[in-house]
C-alpha cells in the first residue's frame, strides 16, 4: 500500500478510482481505526456513488509511522487543520465530501469549519462535539479490557505502531485536560450541507451530540438516528447507511453542480 511524506511521517493510504467528474470523498476514521479496520465500506461507497475516495490511516495508527510522544487534547485540531490540508494538496483533491466517523469525525468538523477549505459536504457518523460521562466510562473500560485480555493483539494485526494507536487514544480522551474539551465554536460555524448518523445505543455518545450541531450549524443538517445501532452505524445498519450517504452525496452533487 503506498504512504505519503507530510511533515517527515509517512502516512499510509489507499485511493478508490471512481468518476473524474464527480467530488472525492474521503475517510476518516475512528480512534482506534485504520485504512484496513474501514473494510469494505469504502469501497461500498465509493462503488454507490460513482466518486473517487481517499482512505487514510493517520500517524500513530494502521501503516503509518508512530508517534514522537504523548497526545495533546488539540490532537483533532492538529489533524484537521494541519495534515489534512496537506494531504489535500499533495493528492490534489479539492472540495471534498468527508466521512467521518467518531474522532474522524470531529476532525470532519474542525476543517469543515474552516471556510477556507472549501468542504462541499460531511457525513458525520457518531461524531463527539463534547466529553459525555458515558464516553470517559467506555474508554475507562476498553482501556482496562485492552491491558487484560487480547485485545492488544488483535488490534496488533491493524496497527503497526498499536500501543501508540491505544494510548494515544484512550489517555488523551481519560486526560484531565481533555474533560472540558468541546467543538461548539467549530460546529457553530458549519456550512456545508451536514449528515448526521447515529445509534440509539451507542456506547460511546448519546445523541444529545447530534442535537448539540444542529442546534448552532449554519448549513442544512440531516441526521438519520438508528435503533438498535451501537458506536458504528456503518457496520451495525451497512445497508441503511450506505442508502442514506448515497442519496445525500447525489443531493449535494445536484446542488452545487446546478449553483
Amino acid at each position: 500500500m503506498p504512504h505519503l511524506s507530510v511533515d517527515g511521517k509517512q502516512i499510509e493510504y489507499r485511493t478508490i478510482p471512481g468518476d473524474g467528474g464527480r467530488p472525492w470523498i474521503v475517510f476518516l476514521h475512528e480512534g482506534l481505526g485504520s485504512v484496513s479496520l474501514w473494510r469494505d465500506f469504502p469501497d461500498k461507497v465509493a462503488r454507490a456513488t460513482r466518486c473517487r475516495a481517499l482512505v487514510y490511516s493517520r500517524v500513530g495508527y494502521g501503516q503509518s509511522d508512530g508517534l514522537d510522544g504523548p497526545r495533546t487534547p488539540r490532537f483533532m485540531h492538529d489533524e484537521a487543520e494541519e495534515t489534512l490540508p496537506k494531504i489535500f494538496a499533495a493528492l490534489s483533491i479539492e472540495r471534498p465530501i468527508l466521512i467521518g466517523h467518531s474522532d474522524g469525525a470531529s476532525i470532519g468538523i474542525v476543517h469543515a469549519s474552516h471556510a477556507e477549505n472549501r468542504v462541499r459536504a460531511l457525513v458525520a457518523m457518531a461524531p463527539h462535539v463534547m466529553v459525555e460521562a458515558v464516553s470517559v466510562t467506555s474508554i475507562a473500560k476498553i482501556a482496562e479490557t485492552y491491558e487484560k485480555t487480547d485485545l492488544r493483539a488483535r488490534l496488533a494485526r491493524h496497527h503497526k505502531h498499536v500501543d501508540d494507536a491505544f494510548y494515544g487514544w484512550a489517555r488523551t480522551w481519560l486526560s484531565p485536560q481533555f474533560q472540558t474539551w468541546s467543538l461548539g465554536a467549530e460546529a457553530s460555524r458549519l456550512a456545508c450541507p451536514t449528515l448526521l448518523i447515529q445509534g440509539v445505543d451507542d456506547e460511546y455518545g448519546t445523541l444529545a451530540q447530534l442535537d448539540a450541531i444542529e442546534q448552532v450549524a449554519k448549513g442544512p443538517v440531516q441526521r438519520l438516528v438508528l435503533a438498535s445501532c451501537g458506536h458504528s452505524p456503518h457496520r451495525d445498519h451497512e445497508a441503511a447507511v450506505l442508502d442514506a450517504i448515497t442519496a445525500f452525496v447525489e443531493r449535494v452533487r445536484a446542488q452545487t453542480d446546478a449553483s
